[in-house]
C-alpha cells in the first residue's frame, strides 16, 4: 500500500474490526458469527505479515456452487492488504511478487491447484504449502548467472474452493465452510465500482492502524487456546484482537475454538449431494431411523450407487464422514421394538435439503418413499 493521510492514533482498532465485520455480513451469509469474526481478524491480520513468524492461509471451502465463496474473496481482495490474484498469473511472476513485505495472495477455484486438473502447477502449490512459515524460501538455479536463487515464499493466501484442501493447506489454514443461502436469506448485491472504493478506505485505516504498531505485534506472545500447529495458524488473530481490545480478545478467542473444533473430513461433492438426496427418498415420511436401516434403505433404491461404494458398501463411518460436512451427525435413540440404537433424525436433514436438493418430485397414489425397505415406526427420542 502507499502512503496515506492518517494518523493511526486516532484509529480505534476494535472499531475498525467491527466495520470490518459488519462488511463481510453486509455481502456474504456466513455460517456463523464464529466465521465472522474469524474472517475479520484473518484480513485485518494481512496488514501486519511482516510482525508475523507464521502466514495462515483462509480456505474458503463449499460442499456446492453457489455458495457465497468468490463473493467472499471479492470482500477479502478489496479489504485486505496489497491483494495478488493468482489467476493466470504464472508461477514465476507470483514467486517474485513475494517480497519481504509481502502480497496478499488469492486463489478461486483451486481445484485448478490441486484437484485433478492441477497438472502443471507444481511450483505454485509448493509456494503455498512452504510459504506458511518463514525462512522457508524455495530454491531455483539461475542458469544464466550459474548459481542458486533463495526466492521467498512466506506469505497470507486465502484459497475458495468446492471441497476440502489437501491436509498440508487446512492443517495451517482458518477454514470458513460455507452454505448455499437459504430462502430467507438475503445479503446485499456487491457491485465493483460502487462498494470497492469505501472498503479500500477501510483497508487503509487497519493497514496504518496495525502499521504504526509493527515492533509490538512481532514481540506479542497472546494466551492461545489451542496448541502446536493450530497456535501458529491462529496466534497472528489473536494478537491483533488483543492488540485491537474491546470484546475481540474473548470473541478470537471463541472463534479459534469453535472453528478447529469443527470436522476437516470430506468426500467427493457430488458423492454427499447424491447422498443427501437419496437420505430424502430414504427417510419417507419417518421421524427417525435407526443407521443400520437408513443404509439399508439407501442400499435399496434403484441405480444406487451406494452398494457398491468402496470395497463393502456404504458404512456406517462413511454415511457419517459424508454428511458431516452438512453438519448433520447421528445420535443414540430409543426405537420402539427396536430398543437402542444409533440413528438419523430427519429433522437434522431439513436445512441442507431446502439448501442443496431439488424439490421432491409429487408422489403417486401408492407410491413410497422408502425404496422398497419396510418402513420403521417413528422413532422417538430416549
Amino acid at each position: 500500500m502507499g502512503t496515506y493521510d492518517i494518523e493511526p492514533s486516532t484509529l480505534d482498532g476494535a472499531a475498525l474490526l467491527d466495520s470490518l465485520r459488519t462488511a463481510l455480513t453486509r455481502y456474504v451469509a456466513l455460517p456463523n458469527p464464529e466465521t465472522a469474526d474469524a474472517i475479520a481478524l484473518w484480513i485485518a491480520a494481512t496488514h501486519a505479515q511482516p510482525a508475523w513468524a507464521h502466514a495462515p492461509r483462509l480456505v474458503i471451502r463449499a460442499p456446492e456452487k453457489r455458495c457465497g465463496k468468490s463473493r467472499l474473496l471479492d470482500i477479502v481482495e478489496a479489504t485486505c492488504h496489497n491483494p495478488f490474484i493468482t489467476v493466470n498469473s504464472s508461477p514465476a511472476a507470483v514467486y517474485r511478487s513475494v517480497s519481504e513485505d509481502p502480497p496478499t495472495l488469492l486463489v478461486d477455484e483451486a481445484d485448478t491447484i490441486f484437484g485433478p486438473k492441477a497438472d502443471g502447477n507444481e511450483d505454485l502449490r509448493g509456494l503455498l504449502n512452504a510459504g506458511h512459515q518463514r525462512n522457508r524460501p524455495a530454491k531455483r538455479y539461475d542458469a544464466t548467472n550459474q548459481r542458486v536463487e533463495s526466492i521467498p515464499t512466506f506469505a497470507m493466501a486465502a484459497l475458495a474452493g468446492i471441497g476440502a484442501m489437501p491436509d498440508t493447506i487446512e492443517d495451517r489454514a482458518v477454514i470458513a465452510r460455507m452454505r448455499r443461502r437459504a430462502p430467507g436469506e438475503t445479503v446485499a448485491p456487491y457491485r465493483h465500482r460502487r462498494d470497492r472504493p469505501a472498503l479500500r478506505l477501510l483497508a487503509d485505516n487497519l493497514h496504518a492502524w496495525l502499521r504504526a504498531d509493527l515492533s509490538t505485534l512481532e514481540t506479542a506472545e497472546p494466551e492461545m487456546p489451542v496448541e502446536d500447529r493450530a497456535a501458529d495458524t491462529w496466534e497472528p488473530l489473536i494478537a491483533v484482537a488483543d492488540h485491537a481490545g474491546g470484546t475481540w480478545s474473548d470473541r478470537s478467542r471463541t472463534a479459534v475454538l469453535a472453528l478447529t473444533a469443527a470436522a476437516d473430513e470430506d468426500n467427493d461433492s457430488n458423492d454427499r449431494q447424491r447422498l443427501l438426496t437419496d437420505c430424502r427418498t430414504a427417510f419417507g415420511d419417518e421421524l427417525a431411523l435407526p443407521t443400520a436401516e437408513l443404509l439399508h434403505r439407501l442400499r435399496a433404491l434403484d441405480e444406487s450407487p451406494w452398494r457398491e461404494y468402496g470395497a463393502t458398501g456404504l458404512t456406517a463411518m462413511k454415511l457419517g464422514s459424508l454428511l458431516k460436512e452438512y453438519g448433520i451427525r447421528s445420535d443414540t435413540m430409543r426405537f420402539p421394538g427396536a430398543g437402542q440404537a444409533k440413528g438419523y433424525r430427519r429433522a437434522d436433514f431439513a436445512d441442507s435439503w431446502e439448501r442443496y436438493c431439488a424439490d421432491p418430485p409429487a408422489k403417486r397414489d401408492g407410491d413410497e418413499a422408502t425404496g422398497g425397505a419396510i418402513p420403521l415406526r417413528r422413532a422417538r427420542s430416549a
